[in-house]
């Protein structure tokens, strides 16, 4: 499995611009008339060639999807249009009987796949961790409990993945998850909400524990408020004109208690996107909570640098990230 290099790594902050001039004009289709896209890697077959595992064979619960029309040269790692969430699994050679969920971002207006997912992938499962890479729903496809989708599906997947623990050789106790941009904002939603119930349970696996072990959170939006918020991603999930509760219930800082996992943080401080304060403010909350927490700030990095670029200070938190599983989280590791 290839990841990508420095040159051909995707440019989101462009994205993250246009998917802002989607959403200000109110449709996809706005976008696809209005905008053009820098060319980017195609989809890699790695992700092509990985098993997929549906989080919902009877379909997604809700209703309401809407496909949107895209432009014609909408990039393949960008995915939109989720109408079956599901996870795609990449194993090790050598299992260290460990799991990660890997959660990424796209300002909850598309799954940035390839950066935030075979990139991570492509390093933890040489460390031997199963990993699985979550292509969640999007608030904004027609989705009734817009707001909630994306969780549900975060929910969904870690019960999946301790489902199949004996079939990938993975404690059920040893399942990590991490979570990028507004990804990270599901991660901690998921930190902080694992437990939140929305409907009947559809089968046996709703019954699992939905909890991490432990969270990493990279370069997260946590506000959901102005003017440490990401506006896009804020928008996107809640609408443009949530009331104060639901402001409240998904602002995951706010949430902290003695339930949630350790948290393990990084950002770059000259974020232009995503402002550092986030994680501070995440930190602060898990401090003030007694909650075990481990956060890195990079002078330098900017949004969406993934595993971060060959040679640079950022490109070594995915080594410290493994340190810090390794004494937080069982299995054979």
């Amino acid at each position: 499995m290839a990841p990508t290099n420095a040159a051909t790594r995707p440019d989101r902050r462009r994205f993250l611009l246009a998917a802002a001039g989607a959403a200000a004009l109110g449709s996809a289709g706005a976008i696809a008339r209005g905008q053009s896209f820098p060319p980017l890697p195609p989809l890699p077959d790695a992700w092509r060639q990985a098993a997929v595992l549906p989080l919902w064979p009877q379909g997604a619960p809700g209703g309401g999807f809407v496909a949107q029309e895209l432009p014609k040269d909408w990039p393949d790692v960008f995915v939109r249009n989720v109408a079956r969430p599901e996870l795609r699994v990449f194993r090790p050679t050598v299992s260290n009987g460990r799991a990660l969920l890997v959660i990424p971002g796209g300002a909850y207006a598309f799954v940035s796949i390839l950066n935030e997912g075979v990139d991570i992938a492509h390093d933890m499962t040489a460390r031997g961790y199963t990993v699985f890479v979550l292509t969640y729903r999007l608030p904004g496809e027609g989705w009734r409990d817009h707001a909630d989708v994306p969780l549900q599906d975060a929910q969904r997947a870690m019960r999946l993945i301790r489902s199949n623990a004996a079939r990938y050789g993975v404690d059920p106790a040893a399942v990590a998850a991490i979570g990028f941009s507004a990804g990270g904002h599901l991660g901690a939603t998921l930190a902080t909400g694992f437990a939140e119930r929305f409907s009947p349970p559809h089968d046996s696996v709703d019954a699992i524990d939905a909890r991490p072990a432990v969270m990493g959170l990279i370069y997260p939006v946590i506000s959901m408020t102005a003017p440490e918020t990401h506006a896009d991603s804020a928008r996107n999930l809640l609408g443009p004109s949530p009331d104060a509760g639901l402001v409240a219930r998904r602002s995951p800082a706010r949430l902290v208690s003695a339930a949630t996992p350790p948290v393990f943080l990084v950002h770059a401080i000259d974020d232009n996107a995503v402002p550092v304060e986030n994680s501070l403010i995440m930190m602060r909350a898990l401090r003030d909570a007694g909650r075990p927490v481990e956060a890195h700030l990079f002078e330098k990095g900017g949004h969406g640098f993934g595993a971060g670029a060959k040679g640079t200070p950022a490109a070594q938190w995915l080594a410290l990230f493994a340190a810090w599983l390794d004494q937080h989280v069982g299995g054979r590791g």
